[in-house]
């Protein structure tokens, strides 16, 4: 079999397969499986779910990453090799992510004795919810880690075509949740309680003017109200109503300013509708900043490689790779997959053609990055 064959194969296996975060074990089961047949060796790390390979010798260690876990979604692709898994699909190409950096793990093994230090392959789990990368860091993943990569599949882009760029790139992600508390009262007679569903109105609405009337319009920030929930009937006003929503921006004083404005804009609609508004934030990543020298790095290999190479637009979703670069340098980049749905889409299909080349790139980047130290 053909080596784009076989990583072809091995996406195909995975994508019937998939799991969700923190439930990788069968994924798992496989890539050790898969590298360990190539020779690559595996690090003792203490790791439910998720593998960390290594190749090559010497004190200078350059990282590549892949994510591993899936998405809850019900597949809506009709191909031979779809999902097997009811409710699960790989929607954002994490298999072929993972298919990627298995070819360039055994690229480099084949290129051991030659190599000017180690290169250490991810394999990371819980990628979809932002706890992965933190996981593999506690681990030891990182330790001694000179540089990391990494990629995401980018369906708009043709195959063939690369993409990244220096500085902010990913937005951070943010949760947020808003709990509305009025009284209740029967449909009939609102003036006998204190209307939650109104004030919550008021409430979205409201948080809509942050961005269009307090954020510099040169700056990058969405602010959505993703869930509203209240009343269980319809001839009664329920007492409470909950909302849910992101936040995302690109940078921290930004996102700052949003979370003080949208604690001010809560108090001060309770205040006005004698109501109480409870805020809750819940953290993700941090926004995804690369590396001026690596990002200029890997698309000069790219050039090399033979790749169109592109100047990445500004991404408002978020990546846990976003992690290892607050810890050490590296680069994120884009690899073309052309599918005609996007990301989290039921009918996301990937050109799996791409696979081989980016293997060999990132092997091609892995061994330059080590002459680069």
């Amino acid at each position: 079999m053909s080596f784009a064959g076989q990583l072809i194969n091995w996406r195909r296996e995975l994508h019937q397969h998939p799991e969700l975060s923190l439930q990788e074990f069968e994924t798992t089961r496989r890539i050790r499986h898969w590298l360990e047949s190539a020779g690559l060796r595996l690090l003792p790390l203490t790791l439910p779910t998720g593998v960390v390979a290594e190749v090559g010798s010497g004190e200078k260690v350059v990282a590549l990453r892949a994510d591993i876990d899936a998405l809850p979604i019900d597949e809506a692709v009709d191909v031979p090799f779809a999902s097997r898994n009811p409710g699960v699909m790989h929607a954002c190409g994490h298999d072929v992510h993972t298919s990627v950096m298995l070819g360039a793990a055994l690229l480099l093994k084949e290129k051991e004795p030659q190599l000017a230090g180690r290169v250490r392959i991810l394999f990371q789990p819980a990628e979809e919810n932002f706890g992965g990368a933190k996981r593999l860091i506690q681990a030891g993943a990182l330790d001694e880690v000179n540089a990391i990569f990494g990629m995401h599949n980018e369906p708009g882009l043709p195959v063939g075509t690369f993409a990244t760029r220096s500085g902010a790139f990913y937005a951070n992600v943010d949760r947020f949740s808003l709990k509305v508390t009025g009284k209740g009262a029967h449909a009939a007679r609102p003036h006998e309680g204190n209307d939650a569903v109104l004030l919550a109105s008021q409430l979205v609405v409201a948080l809509q003017s942050i961005a269009s009337r307090n954020i510099n319009t040169l700056e990058s920030v969405v602010l959505s109200v993703t869930r509203i929930q209240g009343g269980n009937t319809w001839n009664v006003l329920p007492e409470a109503v909950e909302l849910e929503g992101t936040l995302r921006t690109h940078q921290i004083t930004v996102r700052d300013q949003v979370k003080r404005r949208v604690n001010d804009i809560a108090a001060g609609l309770a205040q006005a509708f004698d109501a109480e508004i409870a805020v809750r934030w819940f953290e993700g990543p941090a926004a995804l900043v690369n590396h001026d020298r690596w990002a200029t790095f890997a698309r000069d290999v790219a050039d090399w490689h033979g790749y169109r190479t592109e100047e990445a637009d500004l991404h408002m979703g978020g990546e846990d790779f976003a992690v290892y670069l607050h810890h050490i340098p590296g680069a994120f980049v884009s690899i073309g997959s052309n599918s005609e749905y996007g990301l989290h889409h039921p009918a996301f299909n990937p050109d799996e053609q791409l696979i081989e080349g980016a293997a060999r790139y990132f092997a091609l980047l892995a061994e330059k990055a080590l002459l680069q130290h």
